[in-house]
Parts: C-alpha cells; structure tokens; sequence
C-alpha cells in the first residue's frame, strides 16, 4: 500500500478508529474523503479537519450508496483507496426474556451487506489507479469470538473469509486488499464504557503501529495484524482455540 500521494475514502470515518485513521493518512499528505451517515459528525470534522473532506453516506440505504459514487466519480476520479471501516456491535443474550433478532438483523446489515455495497459502488473506481488498495476492518474476534457478541463475531468472520476469496480474484487486477484486524481497542464501538476501559489498547498507539506495519508492508497473507491482536490470529493453528475461548468466555 501506498502511504503517500493517495486520494482515499475512509468510511465510518467520523470517529474512532476510522477517524484517527483518516487523520493519520490526511497527515502524511494524503487526500483524505470521510464518510458518515451522522451529519453532526460530519460537520465536527469539518470544523476541526476542514483539509478532510465529509460525505454523507448511509451504508443502509442503497440509494444513499449510489449518490455517494456518483458523487466520488464526478469529483475525486483520481480514488485508489478504499478503508471499509463502517461497523456496528451490541452485546446479545439469547436467553433473555423477549429476545428478537433485530439487533442481530442490523449488524449483518451494516458489517456485511454494508461491506458489499461499498465493493460493488467504490471498486470499480479503484481499477487502473496505481496503488489501488481496499483495506476492511475486521476484528481478532472473528478467530475467537467472544460468547456475548455472537452475531458481531460472526459478521467479523464472514468479512475474514470473504476477503480471502476477494484477494484471490483481484490477484491479477492490480487491486491490493487487506484486512485490518484489531484487537480491543478504546473507541465507542460497544459503548463509552469501552473508550475507558483500561483493559483496552489506547487508539492512537493502535493506529501509530498499524501505520508502522502499512510503511513496512509487513501484513502477511494481507492481514494487517498489531502486536496485540496476534496471539488470538495464531490460536487455533497453535492448538491453543478451547483454552483461549474458555479464557474469554468464563463458565461464571
């Protein structure tokens, strides 16, 4: 992946882990385009980035989809990267009185059906473009997932294998991609809780080593992949999947 002299859009760019991202890549030099589809977020990183380019974006609504790219094809043609970062997560207990699926429901809908309408809107803008690279953020999750985020977990390992496949076709269209794949990190992704949380790997020393390991090209098989999130990739293949899933998922 190229690190400078890139024009890239950063989806689910307006806060944690996507927007420090954005901000890292917008600093090298980079034209950086934040998607959202919260417009008051969109205005905050205008008033505090205003280099950084919003653009509103509803990964739900396939219309929302279509006048994002006709919008990126009209003014920024020369787009050869795509950071698919947009995801949601809520904690499930199946076992709960009036349990329904709808929590489920929307994360397949934003992790997974949000993911492929980017692909199928946003890639053929990287074709031909040197440096073109689609990197997704996943979670360590999705090699071990944690019991009381099921469908979280799964739409993680859905992405994990998917990419696979998608690296694979694109071998030869000059299209890098990659998979980004954090361990716990402090953003609001479940909750402000987890923003404090001290158990959790503070964002920017996330970011600052994942833009260490994209200078050093150091993302075997593609998988981008920080110091604390290697131990959970390496588990099952190490014989070490029960003892990790039973760490992570106490009887009690």
């Amino acid at each position: 992946m190229k690190m400078t002299g890139n024009t890239m859009l950063v989806t689910g760019g307006t806060s944690g882990i996507g927007r420090r991202l954005a901000e890292a890549f917008h600093d090298l030099g980079n034209t950086v385009i934040v998607a959202g589809r919260r417009r008051e977020m969109l205005d905050e990183v205008a008033m505090t980035r205003p280099a950084i380019m919003g653009l509103h974006l509803d990964l739900d609504d396939q219309v929302s989809v279509q006048h994002a790219e006709e919008k990126l094809r009209r003014h920024f043609p020369a787009l050869n990267v795509l950071v698919a970062n947009a995801g949601i997560s809520s904690m499930e207990d199946v076992t709960a009185e009036g349990w329904d699926s709808s929590a489920a429901e929307a994360m397949v809908q934003t992790n997974i059906t949000g993911v492929l309408r980017q692909l199928a809107a946003f890639m053929p803008l990287l074709a031909g473009k040197d440096g073109a690279t689609i990197m997704t953020t996943t979670s360590n999750l999705a090699f071990v997932p944690r019991a009381t985020l099921p469908t979280y977990c799964a739409t993680k390992a859905f992405l994990h294998s998917y990419l696979q496949s998608l690296r694979w076709q694109l071998r030869g269209k000059n299209i890098e991609v990659l998979e980004l794949a954090p361990p716990y990190v402090a953003t609001e992704l479940s909750g402000r809780h987890q923003a404090t949380d001290p158990r959790a790997m503070p964002l920017d020393a996330f970011v600052a080593e994942v833009m260490t390991l994209l200078e050093r090209s150091d993302h075997s098989g593609g998988e981008v992949l920080v110091e604390r999130a290697r131990d959970t990739r390496s588990a099952e293949r190490e014989g070490r999947y029960e003892a990790l899933f039973a760490t992570m998922n106490p009887a009690c």
